[in-house]
């Protein structure tokens, strides 16, 4: 039979002992978690943050991928013009060796022509201009005149393009540096906060990352075929480099981030696409249902585009995720970044 006694009021003065030294155990408490230079004592702040930080980096890489891709184009352009202006320079200074020849036949036989001397003397574009001047020159003299003034017009228009490209070019390589700068900015502070934790806590987060990594063993992307012949071997390219590592602007073969990925895979089945994640979100056919999509399709993830991948089948992306990490399949729905949509690749 239980006891229905009124239980014995505690000693007054144990309670005061019990009060004193809980405040005392509060306050050490409030002062460890003040003196720690960390905003979670639990460290989960500070994951968050280099979560944060190697997004960021992401995002700065496909800006950077795109000044890069922007300045091979340009490049391009300034040697094509440049090559294009010595050639017209080639063939006037021969035309006007020939004209120099009329001449020098002319003097000879008892006259210059006013019209070679003053092209020999100063510029004959001006004087061509006077139709009455023209009229002075053999049908032979005045074709090649004309045609020695199209090909010095068209060589002053070249040599401006080529400057106007250069000028471009030079200001697409001061952003390269300036992206380039931000990203390495970026990776040192999330060392810097990675740094702040004991040993035990970056075995732990290191040994999470192998965790995701080593998932590729076990993945299950069921059987569904991929929408066309080109998909499947970009597709199959890509699961080649399975385990390589995620390196900012890297493109292959033996490291990527993720539109290196993509374009590398996409190149060895013979296809091209834009270089950029940006970019390849309109370079095919637009899937806007998960659903829809086939395994070598492409996946445009986040609001800003600023991610891609492949759609692996069952749900799965197999992508190069993020700094730190490989070419590895991962759930779409864990993979923490928003589905945008897909584009398909005929």
């Amino acid at each position: 039979m239980a006891s229905h006694r009124r239980p014995k009021e505690p000693n007054q003065r144990y309670v005061t002992v019990l009060t004193a030294t809980a405040a005392a155990a509060v306050a050490l408490s409030t002062q460890s978690a003040s003196a720690d230079p960390l905003p979670d004592p639990t460290k989960k702040g500070v994951k968050a943050q280099v979560d944060r930080l190697y997004e960021e980096v992401t995002q700065a890489t496909e800006k950077y991928n795109g000044a890069d891709e922007k300045a091979a184009a340009l490049q391009k352009q300034v040697t094509n013009l440049q090559e294009t202006a010595a050639r017209k320079q080639g063939e006037l200074n021969e035309m006007r060796g020939r004209l120099g020849s009329i001449a020098a036949g002319q003097y000879r036989a008892g006259g210059l022509d006013p019209s070679l001397q003053l092209f020999l003397s100063a510029d004959p574009d001006t004087y061509l201009e006077e139709a009455s001047d023209i009229e002075r020159l053999s049908a032979r003299q005045s074709g090649m005149l004309e045609q020695f003034l199209l090909q010095q017009r068209a060589l002053k228009q070249q040599r401006s393009q080529a400057t106007e490209k250069l000028a471009d070019l030079e200001d697409t390589r001061k952003e390269l540096g300036s992206r380039k700068k931000e990203i390495q900015g970026k990776l040192a502070e999330a060392q810097r906060l990675l740094n702040k934790l004991t040993a035990a806590e970056r075995t732990k987060i290191a040994a999470d990352e192998d965790r995701a990594n080593r998932s590729n063993d076990r993945v299950d992307l069921g059987n569904e075929a991929s929408a066309s012949q080109r998909a499947a071997a970009a597709f199959n390219a890509a699961k080649s480099r399975v385990g390589m590592p995620y390196v900012w602007g890297a493109s292959g073969p033996n490291s990527f981030d993720c539109s290196g990925l993509t374009s590398w895979s996409f190149r060895q089945a013979g296809v091209s696409i834009p270089r950029t994640s940006q970019a390849q979100a309109g370079a095919g056919t637009r899937i806007n249902s998960l659903s829809a999509l086939k395994p070598g399709d492409l996946i445009i993830m986040r609001g800003d585009l600023s991610h891609v991948g492949f759609y692996a089948g069952n749900g799965q992306i197999l992508h190069a995720p993020k700094p730190g990490a490989q070419v590895r399949y991962e759930s779409i729905a864990r993979s923490g970044m928003a589905f945008m949509w897909g584009v398909r690749i005929s």
